[in-house]
């Protein structure tokens, strides 16, 4: 018996973007002549599926909310963690995406209707990571695992080296990110489409991946409803609460590697040039007084960030709310740089939010944190200044809490069509909803 349609009937065909009603048509144009799901081998290639602007949000998510993953050398962001740490608004950007590879996957393996969605994930494979032949149901615990979608959100060559799937026959081969082209392959998860990663030799090779199965009991989506019903409920507009991060057990950031590591959260900042520092002049006292075998616990406590000998004045919740906010200056630069050069020619005017940069030495968090070893894996960023705006900073800590503001108000707006339908999807904006905390 073939399950039921996943949410409202008619969400699927009146929400899918005009490009995916055709996907039929762009199948058969993407080889000749287009292989079925009869043939050995079944795959395809999806030129420029994600918009570079997407990839650099996913790019955001990942870099100030992921975890030491499930290999080595690897760092992972689940949606069931984002969920769980007080990131459920950051599910939002992954939602009309899982939407269009599904409608990709069932049209182009004709399977309408009959797929669940077992794991969304961001992924970076870092230096030194790799996997040899495998397919992805190679184990009695993923034999539930029927296809495979992978999107690239970064550059071969630019962002990282090495790192390239292949597959062992068949076409296409090799898949290869191109600059400006963020590309998705699809995949029957089977022996039929047996694959490899080459070691990454640099940088960090990030990538979107799905894997969806056939077997209702095996769905993402009621474990991510649980997880949002228990923290995303209750929304208060402009209550900072509602979408400040909320670490996950320390081991979870830290990364091993040979006989040494690093907490992933410290060497995100380390990386971009800033560090973790003491709340107040009381609290640096008490941090050089903080037990030896325990300083990684200040991470999940008031603190502020430095670069050199600035302190930043505002004082966060703890190292993952500061972590966003590094983070989404980075991925808003551009913009933030564009906004203070129209101030200065006089074309507009922006009004900064006034937060005070004290030029002291401050008191660095006593924190273990192998830099070298970071600066390896990771690599460095290419879009990284040795120079930084401070008022630039101060800009993008207002953007970052309107950015998370909104998340948290259209999630208040969505959840209650998800937990009614028992599934996540693309809500019809047209469609009376109900806000959460209000009504029955």
């Amino acid at each position: 018996q073939r399950p039921l349609p996943r949410g409202p009937p008619v969400s699927r065909s009146v929400l899918s973007p005009p490009h995916l009603q055709s996907l039929p048509t762009m199948a058969t144009t993407a080889a000749s002549p287009p292989p079925t799901a009869a043939e050995d081998n079944v795959r395809l290639l999806l030129p420029g599926f994600l918009s570079p602007e997407t990839c650099k949000e996913l790019e955001f998510v990942h870099r100030s909310c992921g975890t030491a993953g499930y290999r080595p050398s690897v760092v992972s962001t689940s949606l069931p963690h984002l969920a769980a740490t007080g990131c459920g608004h950051l599910l939002l950007p992954f939602v009309p995406i899982r939407e269009r590879l599904r409608d990709a996957v069932e049209s182009f393996f004709s399977c309408h209707f009959d797929l669940f969605v077992e794991f969304t994930g961001l992924v970076s494979w870092c230096k030194g990571a790799s996997i040899g032949w495998h397919s992805d149901d190679n184990k009695p615990y993923l034999r539930q695992r029927a296809f495979t979608a992978v999107c690239y959100l970064n550059n071969h060559g630019k962002d990282f080296k090495g790192g390239l799937l292949k597959f062992q026959d068949g076409e296409p081969s090799s898949v290869i990110p191109v600059a400006g082209v963020s590309d998705a392959v699809i995949y029957t998860a089977d022996n039929r489409n047996v694959h490899c990663v080459d070691e990454v030799t640099e940088g960090e090779r990030l990538t979107l991946t799905l894997w969806f199965t056939r077997d209702s009991s095996f769905d993402e989506d009621p474990k991510l409803l649980s997880f949002l019903s228990q923290t995303s409920l209750s929304y208060e507009p402009a209550d900072q609460n509602s979408y400040i991060p909320l670490p996950a057990s320390d081991n979870m950031y830290w990364f091993s590697y040979d006989q040494s590591g690093f907490d992933i959260r410290c060497a995100r900042m380390h990386i971009l040039g800033f560090s973790f520092r003491a709340s107040s002049d009381e609290d640096s006292k008490s941090t050089s007084a903080a037990p030896a075998d325990d300083p990684i616990e200040l991470l999940g406590k008031p603190l502020r960030i430095g670069r050199a000998d600035d302190v930043f004045g505002k004082i966060f919740a703890n190292s993952l709310h500061a972590l966003q906010v590094v983070q989404f200056y980075y991925w808003k630069a551009p913009e933030l740089a564009s906004r203070r050069n129209q101030t200065t020619g006089g074309s507009e005017t922006v009004c900064y939010p006034t937060i005070q940069v004290q030029r002291s030495s401050g008191t660095e968090l006593p924190l273990p944190c192998n830099h070298g070893l970071a600066q390896t894996i990771f690599g460095s960023y290419g879009n990284v200044d040795s120079v930084i705006e401070w008022d630039d900073v101060v800009l993008a800590l207002a953007m970052w809490e309107n950015y998370s503001e909104e998340l948290k108000r259209k999630l208040s707006i969505f959840l209650p069509n998800w937990l009614s339908n028992g599934t996540i999807f693309v809500v019809d904006p047209s469609e009376p909803t109900q806000v959460c905390g209000e009504g029955n």
